[in-house]
């Protein structure tokens, strides 16, 4: 593969639901322009994009593929991106770095969840896109029905530049309206418009024409003054207006038939920005702020927007560059962890495959193996102009599981593996839960733990079992309590002595206050720390159901001491002893975690949904209407919230989305606290007999 000034660049992001057919796009685009002798197919795991074999094992894209198309000594840099909600991790990393999108919908299906949250982060992004109508040979596609599901989503104006050519039944090509020619499925010939098609053609590029006018105020007085706009005009007013967001060409094809690509191609090299093209980015320069672009002599500003391991090469590290150049063998300064890391052999990719590169310019997207600290998210620049380009925002996550080393030896690396794991997956994260004492991985959903857990063991080689997580309730006490505990013990030699009396009370603003009330000396300061320990001791392990104490203040009033007898060990276990009794005489409750949630569905599943928050003990905050679907926000505690993502898809076939957030701790309600100490008290005592 050749190296590619900045100008003759695209990077093109290709995003749907799944199953809209974007990896077999790219296959045909591959085929198409001779970078394959024959078109892979999903079925077969013979696609260029899918090539992990969990991918091939499931029959869908798990995470995002780079496919370069060399076209017209243009070069599309096509991210071929998953369509499953569970990796929207995988979605925004892509449009991260991507300068314009393709979003797919199946011409049978029309818009489906994936396409309107694919095409919210478009408009997150603010990238100038393409609505693909694909899979017009299919049955019962329906161009016009799909397109109409679509701007029902959409606020920006969609335009066909094409529709499609479909006799008996059968989608031969597309009618262009830029060109005014029927161009057939072979793509390189042309005819003129079959003559039943004319008045619908005509329509279609009055609107065509209209949309390009209202790109530029110059067209526009031209054509309100009666003048016609030749096809160059048109051209530029329509690159303005989609460009500027306001209007969205639309395509048909049927990629996996090689129909459409032509158009679709030549759209992309003549609408599209390039890097060039794309407004200055916004980065931090030490404490102040500086605007970069797109050029070969510009201070260098790599994103990493991706990293993999791979089970031959080691690490490695996927980046965009946003100013500047790289080379192979040099030195970058890696500004997220302030170190240097040395580059070896610089690689453009085409999913698996990979072409040696001296320089990566300015736009481009590459590869690099075996950095040693650089993960996603990382700015690569020049160590004397440090750099750091913004990391875009990445969603809560919405699934939890425990996770358990299989044997002993996974124990030892069960730290290190989640936490590459992590490092590679934005929305994946892992942390110790103290008050369970058990490893959470928390991700988007079953099927993205279930990769992650896959991963580890294919490509870390540790074993991991996962379990469904302890809820972390807390225990705290509602009022003022007073104990008094005497701890004696004698032996043959030195006894054990000491006496201490307490009072709690419940703390609002902090968890934990220790407080020496004692007066006269009855006991004296020295052994305070031993009886803060000794507290300390129990408040970890709880007193109800073995979860932690928290917002108490805890004050010693008085107690006795023996001159001989009384150790701090004596007065660490009065400590704690008197501290179980003193909290069991201050009402104690537990405390759940509760979580604000925001639920998205269609209108017609907000009565079930709602039906199933209030068996959940949620409190509905507000609701909302836009756009067709409802929105639902509500405090739920964490215990309903569990396995919530696979019960929100099964009620509304796969289209509700939520986001969930952690609010505040609320107390368990006393019937539902009680089945929870009885069943942590069982657990317990089968730990023990163990």
């Amino acid at each position: 593969m050749k190296e590619y000034k900045t100008e003759f660049i695209r990077n093109v992001a290709l995003v749907s639901h799944g199953g809209a057919g974007k990896t077999m796009l790219t296959e045909a685009f591959l085929h198409f322009t001779g970078a394959t002798t024959r078109l892979g197919k999903i079925e077969d795991g013979t696609t260029v994009a899918d090539f992990e074999e969990e991918e091939n094992r499931r029959g869908i894209s798990l995470s995002t593929s780079v496919i370069p198309i060399e076209y017209k000594d243009y070069k599309i840099n096509f991210l071929d991106t998953p369509g499953y909600t569970d990796f929207i991790g995988e979605v925004i990393s892509a449009l991260r770095v991507a300068d314009s999108a393709l979003v797919l919908v199946d011409a049978v299906a029309g818009a489906e969840v994936g396409t309107e949250i694919a095409w919210n982060y478009c408009d997150q992004f603010k990238l100038p896109r393409f609505l693909v109508i694909n899979k017009m040979d299919r049955d019962n596609a329906n161009f016009q029905k799909s397109l109409d599901s679509v701007q029902e989503l959409s606020e920006s104006r969609l335009i066909p530049v094409q529709l499609p050519w479909v006799e008996n039944g059968e989608f031969k090509g597309v009618l262009d309206l830029l060109s005014m020619k029927a161009l057939p499925s072979s793509g390189n010939e042309t005819n003129e418009i079959p003559a039943e098609f004319s008045d619908e053609v005509e329509a279609a590029r009055m609107e065509l024409i209209e949309a390009a006018a209202e790109g530029e105020d110059d067209l526009l007085m031209k054509y309100l003054e009666g003048e016609e706009l030749n096809p160059k005009e048109i051209l530029r007013g329509l690159l303005s207006a989609v460009r500027g967001g306001s209007h969205v060409p639309v395509f048909s094809t049927a990629g996996q038939a090689e129909i459409g690509l032509v158009p679709l191609l030549d759209s992309i090299l003549e609408l599209m920005p390039s890097p060039v093209d794309i407004p200055a980015v916004v980065v931090k320069s030490g404490d102040a702020e500086e605007e970069i672009s797109a050029s070969d002599s510009g201070p260098l500003a790599a994103y990493v927007w991706k990293t993999t391991a791979d089970p031959y090469v080691g690490k490695i590290t996927y980046f965009r560059i946003y100013s500047g150049m790289l080379q192979s063998d040099t030195r970058v300064w890696n500004k997220s962890e302030n170190a240097e890391e040395r580059l070896g052999t610089l690689y453009i990719m085409r999913g698996k495959e990979q072409f040696p590169m001296k320089v990566v310019h300015a736009g481009d997207i590459g590869t690099v193996p075996k950095l040693s600290v650089t993960s996603t998210g990382a700015t690569l620049c020049d160590r004397a102009h440090p750099i750091e380009l913004p990391v875009p925002e990445y969603p809560n996550a919405l699934y939890r599981v425990a996770v358990v080393p299989k044997t002993q030896a996974d124990s030892a690396k069960i730290s290190p593996t989640l936490t590459r794991l992590s490092e590679e997956d934005m929305t994946l994260s892992w942390y110790q839960e103290a008050s369970t004492n058990q490893t959470i991985l928390q991700g988007m959903g079953d099927q993205h733990i279930d990769v992650a857990i896959r991963k580890a063991e294919t490509k870390f080689q540790t074993g991991l079992n996962t379990i469904e997580p302890r809820v972390p309730y807390r225990e705290t006490i509602t009022k003022t309590g007073n104990a008094q505990y005497r701890h004696k013990k004698q032996t043959g030699g030195a006894g054990q002595f000491a006496e201490v009396m307490m009072r709690v009370e419940p703390l609002e603003d902090q968890d934990f206050e220790f407080v020496n009330k004692v007066f006269g000396g009855a006991i004296s300061s020295n052994f305070m720390p031993a009886i803060e320990k000794g507290v300390r001791t129990v408040m970890s392990g709880g007193v109800l159901a073995g979860f932690p104490v928290e917002n108490v203040r805890v004050l010693v009033t008085d107690g006795k001491e023996h001159p001989v007898d009384s150790k701090p060990v004596a007065f660490e276990i009065a400590g704690r002893e008197v501290f179980k009794l003193a909290v069991k005489d201050a009402a104690p409750v537990m405390l759940e975690p509760i979580m604000n949630v925001e639920i998205t569905v269609p209108e017609a599943n907000m009565g079930d949904v709602l039906g199933d928050l209030n068996t959940r003990r949620a409190r509905v905050q507000g609701m909302d209407t836009e756009r067709g679907r409802s929105i639902v926000k509500a405090q739920v505690p964490l215990a309903e919230m569990l396995r919530y993502t696979t019960d929100l898809r099964s009620i509304t076939g796969g289209r509700g989305v939520f986001s969930m957030e952690f609010s505040h701790y609320e107390t368990v309600p006393a019937h539902i606290a009680q089945g929870v100490i009885d069943a942590r008290q069982k657990e317990l005592a089968a730990a023990r007999e163990e």
